[in-house]
């Protein structure tokens, strides 16, 4: 028997953690990158440099590999389509995937099976904007681009009609929705197999920073039993109705009910491994990554359930400090528990170039412990 080839389309660094996990099971990893130079393209064996939006380099790519998967969701939907037909497994497929690239077609779905969301409609023009505001609180109101977008980018909260041009510059559609007034960001993470085992990582809390993720704290701190029940049920839902295979995360607002309960609303939906799910590689028994791999390739998932009582991830983002080796000394030495993930990327402000995880059973402990280290390792903190 010979082990099977997993096609990854995209070579960020998702592809690089997730090829890191099918390496103890002797997967193979065949790459679709956009320059050798790419996170992934540095560490996989089979690169191919290409395109994935041209149609006969993904199936020229396509050649050779049991299942194709993905570190983004921006391949064009027709385009999975065709691969199908030619009898290659995508997983997810474009019929899933599709409501992870286009933001209206999500919000459509998720309002036919019920899943509570922000206030929401597509919009035409500036005047259609003012129309949806006035149909709610008023200004501010979140524009959002409903292909294209990550990180903060594609998604505009404006404040009057005058600020509500830009997006339409985009040429695409655009969806307006209302500025949920939430209590914190959280995240449920669930990976799901073609025949349907499904497991639910802890609910975690995702804390933002200027639309960029900046800390993970899994679980999430003082959330209600009956809170991350709902919220594991809700992305394991979302999962089996649109047919996800795969990870699934699931991005959510709690909010405050009039009677003092929390609630959930879903912000967005993400087909592939994600930022809130990085703290699993050393807080869980089985990392995200390594469960989507068991999942493209229908193998029985997983343990889910955290190794530790507290697990933080930090993002490490590119800052004045290109020189990032040489903190290492001093993290290593300070920590030595620490668990610095990079990805091999140029450092430049703001790009995201790495993470660290910490662990243990104290939550102010563990939180200082991310925070200085990703501090260090980026030059805002020298000592």
């Amino acid at each position: 028997m010979t082990f099977p080839v997993v096609g990854m389309v995209g070579g960020g660094q998702l592809a690089r953690m997730t090829h890191e996990a099918g390496i103890p099971l002797g997967i193979k990893f065949k790459l679709l990158s956009d320059t050798p130079q790419d996170s992934a393209a540095q560490v996989v064996g089979d690169v191919v440099i290409g395109d994935y939006r041209d149609l006969d380099t993904l199936r020229a790519f396509a050649q050779g590999c049991d299942v194709i998967t993905f570190d983004h969701e921006h391949v064009p939907t027709e385009h999975l389509r065709a691969l199908e037909a030619d009898g290659i497994p995508v997983r997810p497929g474009p019929d899933a995937l599709v409501h992870a690239q286009d933001k209206g077609v999500m919000r459509a779905k998720l309002d036919e099976i019920g899943v509570p969301c922000p206030r929401h409609r597509i919009v035409r023009d500036v005047e259609d904007v003012v129309a949806f505001a006035a149909e709610g609180d008023g200004f501010p109101v979140v524009l959002k681009t409903v292909r294209g977008g990550y990180d903060g980018k594609g998604v505009w909260v404006v404040r009057s009609a005058a600020e509500a041009a830009d997006p339409f510059r985009a040429g695409v559609p655009v969806l307006a929705e209302e500025k949920v007034d939430f209590v914190r960001e959280l995240a449920a993470n669930v990976v799901r197999s073609p025949h349907g085992q499904a497991v639910a990582y802890p609910v975690v809390e995702s804390q933002q920073v200027d639309g960029v993720c900046d800390t993970v704290i899994a679980p999430a701190p003082g959330i209600a039993e009956e809170l991350a029940l709902q919220a594991g049920e809700l992305a394991l839902r979302i999962a089996k109705e649109l047919g996800v295979v795969g990870h699934l995360a699931v991005e959510l607002f709690e909010t405050r009910n009039d009677d003092g309960s929390s609630g959930v609303l879903v912000n967005e939906l993400a087909m592939r491994p994600h930022n809130s799910g990085h703290w699993t590689q050393d807080g869980a028994i089985t990392s995200q990554f390594a469960n989507h791999v068991r999942a493209v390739l229908d193998l029985p998932l997983g343990d889910p359930r955290p190794r530790a009582k507290w697990t933080v991830m930090a993002n490490v983002l590119g800052g004045d400090y290109p020189d990032m080796y040489s903190a290492y000394l001093h993290c290593m030495a300070r920590d030595p528990q620490l668990k610095i993930h990079m990805y091999g990327k140029d450092v430049k402000p703001g790009r995201k170039v790495g993470h660290v995880n910490t662990y243990g059973d104290d939550l102010d402990d563990v939180l200082e412990r991310a925070r200085h280290a990703a501090g260090y390792l980026r030059g805002t903190i020298t000592e």
